[in-house]
C-alpha cells in the first residue's frame, strides 16, 4: 500500500506539459458556414482531412470499424441534429466490408437555434469528438476537442457547396422493406430513365431481425419493376446469449443506394411494406441467373457438361475417355451396363463435389467451384494418383478385377468404368465452359435442392456421350473393333497421363514452394517403385500386394510428417506477363474505373487449363498489349489459384462459379462480361473501339 501511494505522488508531480501530444491521422476541425440567426438553423461541418492511406468510418461502419462519437456543448436550447454524411465507398479487407472515407471529407450537422437566443458573433459552441482512424493493417482511436469556428467566405468557391454536393439527396417518396427468408428486400421508387451503373445498399442499421443481421459482404441484387428497384440484400445468422432483450421488430429502415462513379447515391427510407418479385435484373449475374427459370438453368448445365467434354480443360483424361470407348464395341449388354457405370460414377462426383461446395460455403467460407484444387493435399494426392494410371496404362502393374485399364479386355467391368467416371469427373470439372457457368453460378445462389439438381444435370452432360454409345449399337458399331492393338492403344494413353501428372507437379510449386513439390515428388517416386515391384511379382504369379504396402509405407510416413514441414505459400500473382497487370483488388478495380480509362480484368488459376489456353491465344501477345497501349487501357489480373475471398466474392456476384471470367469495362461505363473462350482479335476490336 505504501509503496502505491508513492508511486501514484511520483505520477501527480509530473506536469502535464510533459506528456507527449500524437498528432491525429485523420485532422478535424469544426466550421459553421455563418454566423446564426435567431430562430433559424445553422449548419456546422466537420471537416476531416485523413493522411495518405488512412481512412475514416460511415455512421455504420459495416462489419467493422466504429461509428463516430460526438459530446456535443451547445448554449442552453441550442440542439444538434443527426449527423449527415456523404456517400462512403466499399472497402473489403480479410473478408470483412468497410463502410469508409478516404479522402477528404465533411459531415453536416444541423443545429437549431431558438427564437429567444441571444447571438452576438460566434456562438460559444464546442465538441468533444472521437472516431477511429484505420489503414488496410492498423487502426488507432482518435479524438479532438474541436471549438467552433466561422468560415471566411472570400472571393474563392464556398467548401459548404461542395460539402452539400457530396450528401445523397433524400428521395422525396418512401420505399418499403420485407424480409423474406435470408434476405432484406427492399422496392425504392426510381424512375424507370434512371441508369443504375453497379448499385450498392449502404443500410444504416445492422441488426435487421431478431436473429438476423446485415451481411454486408455478400453480394447484393437488384431488379427493375417500371418505376421501382427492387434491391436483395443478404443476411447473416445472429447468435445471441439467451440473456440479450428481446428485440423489437424494425418500424423502418434507411441507408444509401449508391450507384455509378463513387460518391453517387439516393437516401432513402423504407417502412414496413409488400415488395414486389421478379423484374429484371439490373446489376450482379448472379441476380440475373438466380432469376431465370429452372428448367433454362437444367437445360444450361446439361449443355454445359457436354460442352466440357470439348473444353481444353478435359484433355488429361482424354486418355481414360478413349479407353471407354475403345471398349464400348465388345458386347451389348457390356456396352450398356458400363454406360451406366461410366454415368453413375460421374454424376456422384459432381454431386459429392456440389454438395461439399455448398456446405462450405454455408458455413461462411469463400470458396467457388473447384475449390478442391486449392488445396495443396488434394494436388498432392491427385499426382500420386495420376503415376498410378499413368503406370497401369504403361503396363507396369495390373489391378485384379479392378482396373482402369487391365490386359486384354483393358479394364473390363462395370467397376472400372465407375471408378472412371468418378476421377474424369474430379479432374475435369476444374473449368466452367459456356452454358456451364450460368447454371454453377446459380447454383451457388438457389435452394439446396435445386443445386443439386443443377449438379446432377451437369454430370449426366459429361457423361451423355458414353452414356449414349452403351445404348446405341450405331454409334458402337463406327468404333474399331476390339483386338490386340488395344493393348499398344492404352500405352500410347499413358502418355498424356504421364503429362498430367507433371503438370500436377509443377502446380504443386505454384502452391506451396519448391521444397513442397520436391517431398511430393519422392512420395510419389516411393510409391512408383512400389508399383514396379508389384508388376514384376505379379507377371511371376506371385502374391503381390503385400510388398506394396512393405516399400510404399516407409514414403507414405515421410510424407506425412515432411509435406506439411515443406509448405509455404506462395503469394499468387500469375507471374510475368505483357501486359504488365495490376493485381485485382475491389480498391484497385475501383480506383482503375475512376481514372477514366477503359479497364481489362481476366480471373485465372494455374491448375485451369482452359484459362492457360485463352491466355496464350488472346491475351499474352504483342498485338493484344500494343492495342491496349494504343487506347490507354488498364490491365488486371486476379489470380485464384490459391483461394483468395475478394476474388470469390466478385466471381459470385458475377454469376460465375469459378474461372476464366473476364471482365470489360469502357471508359466511364459498367462492366461486360466476356465470353469464356476469348477469340485471338476479341481484346484488340475491344481496344479499337475505345481509343
Amino acid at each position: 500500500m505504501l509503496f502505491a501511494a508513492l508511486l501514484a505522488l511520483m505520477l501527480a508531480a509530473v506536469p502535464l506539459g510533459a506528456q507527449p501530444v500524437r498528432e491525429n491521422n485523420i485532422a478535424a476541425d469544426l466550421v459553421a458556414e455563418s454566423v446564426p440567426v435567431a430562430g433559424q438553423t445553422m449548419t456546422v461541418a466537420l471537416h476531416f482531412r485523413p493522411k495518405e492511406g488512412w481512412h475514416g468510418y460511415w455512421s455504420n461502419p459495416g462489419d467493422a470499424g466504429l461509428g463516430m462519437q460526438l459530446d456535443w456543448r451547445l448554449p442552453p436550447g441550442w440542439q444538434a441534429g443527426e449527423p449527415q454524411y456523404p456517400v462512403p465507398s466499399k472497402l473489403v479487407l480479410a473478408g470483412l466490408m468497410n463502410h469508409v472515407f478516404k479522402g477528404e471529407y465533411a459531415v453536416l450537422v444541423p443545429i437549431t437555434v431558438p427564437a429567444d437566443a441571444q447571438v452576438a458573433g460566434v456562438p460559444p459552441i464546442s465538441l468533444a469528438a472521437q472516431w477511429l482512424a484505420c489503414t488496410d493493417q492498423i487502426c488507432v482511436p482518435e479524438q479532438a476537442e474541436l471549438a467552433l469556428r466561422v468560415q471566411q467566405i472570400g472571393s474563392g468557391p464556398n467548401p459548404f457547396d461542395a460539402w452539400r454536393a457530396a450528401l445523397p439527396p433524400p428521395l422525396d417518396t418512401t420505399a418499403r422493406f420485407a424480409i423474406a427468408g435470408n434476405a432484406l428486400r427492399i422496392a425504392i421508387p426510381l424512375p424507370a430513365s434512371m441508369d443504375l451503373a453497379s448499385p450498392h445498399v449502404f443500410l444504416a442499421q445492422d441488426r435487421i431481425a431478431a436473429g438476423k443481421r446485415t451481411a454486408y459482404a455478400a453480394p447484393q441484387a437488384f431488379y427493375r419493376l417500371g418505376d421501382l428497384v427492387v434491391a436483395e440484400v443478404p443476411l447473416a445468422d445472429l447468435v445471441l446469449p439467451a440473456s440479450s432483450p428481446p428485440f423489437a421488430p424494425l418500424g423502418q429502415v434507411s441507408g444509401i443506394l449508391a450507384f455509378g462513379e463513387a460518391g453517387n447515391g439516393i437516401g432513402f427510407t423504407a417502412v414496413p411494406g409488400d415488395v414486389p418479385t421478379g423484374g429484371e435484373p439490373i446489376a450482379g449475374g448472379g441476380a440475373a441467373v438466380s432469376n431465370a427459370p429452372l428448367w433454362t438453368l437444367i437445360l444450361a448445365a446439361l449443355a454445359g457438361g457436354l460442352l466440357l467434354n470439348l473444353m481444353p480443360c478435359v484433355f488429361p483424361i482424354l486418355s481414360l475417355k478413349a479407353m471407354t470407348l475403345a471398349r464400348a464395341g465388345e458386347s451389348e449388354r457390356q456396352a450398356r451396363a458400363e454406360g451406366l457405370a461410366y454415368t453413375a460414377g460421374v454424376v456422384l462426383a459432381c454431386m459429392a463435389i456440389g454438395a461439399l461446395l455448398l456446405v462450405l460455403r454455408a458455413a461462411g467460407q469463400e470458396v467457388g467451384w473447384a475449390f478442391q484444387l486449392q488445396e495443396p493435399g488434394v494436388v498432392v494426392a491427385l499426382l500420386v494418383l495420376a503415376v498410378l494410371i499413368t503406370a497401369n496404362f504403361a503396363g507396369v502393374f495390373e489391378v485384379p478385377s479392378f482396373s482402369f485399364a487391365g490386359t486384354g479386355g483393358l479394364g473390363k467391368g462395370a467397376g472400372s468404368s465407375f471408378a472412371t467416371g468418378l476421377l474424369a469427373a474430379f479432374v475435369a470439372t476444374p473449368c466452367t465452359g459456356p452454358f456451364m457457368a450460368a447454371a454453377l453460378g446459380a447454383a451457388l445462389l438457389l435452394p439446396p435442392a435445386s443445386a443439386m439438381l443443377l449438379f446432377a444435370m451437369l454430370g449426366l452432360g459429361l457423361a451423355l456421350p458414353f452414356l449414349a454409345l452403351g445404348f446405341v449399337p450405331a454409334l458402337r458399331s463406327r468404333l474399331p473393333r476390339p483386338g490386340p492393338w488395344m493393348n499398344t492403344f492404352r500405352r500410347v494413353m499413358a502418355i498424356p497421363m504421364g503429362l498430367t501428372a507433371l503438370a500436377l507437379l509443377w502446380l504443386l510449386t505454384r502452391l506451396g514452394g519448391r521444397e513442397f513439390a520436391a517431398v511430393a515428388l519422392v512420395v510419389t517416386l516411393g510409391v512408383l517403385i512400389a508399383l514396379a515391384v508389384t508388376g514384376r511379382l505379379q507377371q511371376r504369379g506371385k502374391l503381390a500386394w503385400p510388398a506394396f504396402a512393405l516399400i510404399a509405407a516407409p514414403f507414405v510416413l515421410f510424407g506425412a510428417f515432411a509435406l506439411p514441414s515443406s509448405y509455404s505459400a506462395v503469394q499468387p500473382g500469375g507471374g510475368a506477363s505483357l501486359l504488365d497487370p495490376v493485381d485485382y483488388s475491389e480498391a484497385n478495380l475501383a480506383a482503375a474505373r475512376a481514372s477514366g480509362q477503359p479497364v481489362f480484368v481476366w480471373f485465372t488459376a494455374d491448375w485451369c487449363v482452359t484459362c492457360k489456353v485463352n491466355e496464350s491465344v488472346a491475351i499474352e501477345r504483342e498485338s493484344t498489349k500494343a492495342a491496349f497501349a494504343k487506347a490507354g487501357v488498364i490491365a488486371m489480373r486476379g489470380d485464384w489459384t490459391l483461394r483468395n475471398e475478394e476474388i470469390t466474392r466478385f466471381l459470385t456476384a458475377q454469376g460465375a462459379a469459378g474461372v476464366p471470367l473476364y471482365m470489360w469495362y469502357p471508359a466511364g461505363g459498367a462492366g461486360e462480361q466476356l465470353p469464356q473462350v476469348l477469340t485471338p482479335a476479341m481484346l484488340e476490336e475491344l481496344a479499337a473501339s475505345a481509343s
